[in-house]
């Protein structure tokens, strides 16, 4: 029987994996899992608790809101809005952080000191004012949130990845490389870029959960997706007004939150600790 890799023997992959596997089922299949229609209301049934309560109802699994809506419903078919913004905007950022991050590290100098200061700049600004300014400029829409975290995230990217440039473009073999007749693009893609892919992958991970955050903020003061397409964000800020009355409407979402952004979170750390070689060694030493 063939060894699971390294990475795959940790508990915490583990687990950060069955949880998101979960999560993207439910996002994958919606429309065959939910029990209702998530935008359907009824205003005859508003406010049902959990079906584990008395009053409940077995058409609402996890209870209604205050138009009747079913929560199971929309915390099912919110989870593809979550999951998308994490994977396509923790990409983009990854790709525009990692490009300048090799180019700052690898080429040093002036070209590192003026990529330095646009990450200082934009840094001095609080990540989730940011991304309200961008979203008033650009406007509420799943694509526009994903393109505001991308510019506001890619200097996490870039600020942490340049550090291991720089320690890896001064190894031995990058400089046989330099001194083999390699060019620069293939210096950086052949030789520095594949050392730097487990510090990357962790940081993928980790920002996955930082979007999903930053989705639910938006969403919560109506500047992401619109009123018909259910959010987890959108349906907290729903829930406020019923607190008192039916706290399991503002429970469940924040619930569905903090299980993703943790499944990310355990993700990116049993990455980091699988992957990187310097913590390996140390732990068994």
């Amino acid at each position: 029987m063939t060894a699971l890799p390294l990475w795959l023997r940790s508990g915490r992959v583990q687990i950060g994996l069955v949880l998101l596997a979960v999560v993207t089922f439910c996002a994958l299949f919606a429309p065959f899992l939910a029990p209702n229609d998530p935008n359907e209301q009824n205003l005859l049934a508003t406010l049902l608790p959990p079906m584990w309560m008395t009053g409940a109802d077995p058409a609402y699994p996890l209870g209604s809101d205050s138009l009747g809506r079913c929560i199971l419903s929309r915390l099912i078919y919110g989870a593809r809005v979550a999951l998308t913004v994490a994977f396509f905007a923790s990409l983009g950022a990854m790709i525009l952080g990692a490009v300048l991050a090799h180019v700052a590290g690898y080429f040093g100098g002036w070209v590192d000191w003026l990529i330095g200061r646009v990450v200082d700049i934009w840094l001095s600004f609080p990540p989730v004012i940011l991304s309200l300014i961008l979203m008033v400029g650009l406007g509420t829409g799943l694509q526009n949130v994903i393109l505001a975290i991308i510019l506001v995230d890619w200097t996490r990217f870039c600020r942490v990845l340049r550090s291991d440039v720089m320690v890896v473009a001064r190894r031995d073999y990058v400089a046989a490389a330099r001194l083999l007749g390699f060019s620069h693009w293939r210096t950086i893609t052949r030789e520095i870029a594949p050392a730097t892919w487990p510090l990357l992958i962790t940081l993928l991970s980790l920002e996955m959960g930082v979007a999903v955050v930053v989705e639910a903020i938006l969403s919560f003061v109506g500047m992401s997706v619109g009123a018909d397409t259910p959010a987890w964000g959108q349906m907290i800020a729903d829930a406020r007004q019923d607190l008192y009355l039916a706290p399991w409407t503002l429970i469940a979402p924040i619930l569905a939150v903090f299980a993703t952004v943790f499944a990310f979170n355990i993700l990116g750390d049993g990455l980091r600790r699988s992957l990187d070689t310097r913590l390996t060694q140390t732990e068994r030493a």
